[in-house]
Order: C-alpha cells, then sequence, then structure tokens
C-alpha cells in the first residue's frame, strides 16, 4: 500500500479548498469546523482528496454531486472507497441534495457515525 501522503497532490487540494462547492461551505463552516471531533478539508491520502477527513474518527466525507451516479463514476467511486478502506477508513458518501434539503438531518447522521467510531476499541 502506498504512503498515506502524496506531495503532488498538495496544489491541487489547496486550490480545492478555496473552491469548495456551496454544499461543501456549508457542512464546514456551519458544522464541522467547529465539531468537537477535528476534521480535514480537501485532505490528501494517497492517490486521493477527501472533501473531509478525521483521523481521530477514521472517517472520511464525501459529498457527491449528480456527477457521482453516472455508471462511470460510480466505478471509480467504488475503486477509490476500496483504496481508502484499505487505511482502515469508514467513507460516509452524501448526496449533495441531502446536505440542502436535510442539513440537520445529515448533521446528527455525521455525529452518530463519529460518536460510533469513537466508541470503537482500536483494532
Amino acid at each position: 500500500m502506498q504512503s498515506k501522503h502524496n506531495k503532488q497532490l498538495v496544489p491541487f487540494a489547496k486550490q480545492l479548498r478555496k473552491e469548495m462547492t456551496k454544499e461543501e461551505r456549508h457542512l464546514w463552516y456551519d458544522f464541522l469546523r467547529t465539531y468537537p471531533v477535528r476534521f480535514s478539508r480537501q485532505k490528501v491520502l494517497g492517490k486521493y482528496i477527501a472533501d473531509f477527513y478525521s483521523a481521530q474518527a477514521k472517517l472520511v466525507i464525501e459529498l457527491d454531486g449528480s456527477q457521482h451516479y453516472e455508471d462511470e463514476n460510480k466505478e471509480k467511486d467504488i475503486e477509490r472507497d476500496t483504496f481508502l478502506e484499505g487505511y482502515g477508513l469508514k467513507i460516509l458518501r452524501i448526496p449533495n441534495n441531502e446536505v440542502t434539503r436535510n442539513f440537520r438531518g445529515v448533521c446528527e447522521y455525521i455525529d452518530n457515525i463519529c460518536k460510533q467510531s469513537l466508541s470503537q476499541p482500536d483494532g
């Protein structure tokens, strides 16, 4: 398994932080930024950049736009999730429209998953 850090992707990750989608901005500024468990935005993990990542909770949160539901992109997402799960991470895929339509429910879902993850003994 390759190193978790890929210096070549860092400039692109920084650019993505500056150009977050409105759903990413909403989740970050209105929930994750002040959440008691630390999250990073646009974190480089191997050959991928995760939308949000918590090392403490071993959790990756991906906000998915409509392009993620096209067949070709579904396959890429499965490959990506499998790669990240190889690090012992749990991947949450949340549709963008859920963030817009049911923000409170999304936050409660993330909170429950974080608490569940933190209550697991390290393996």
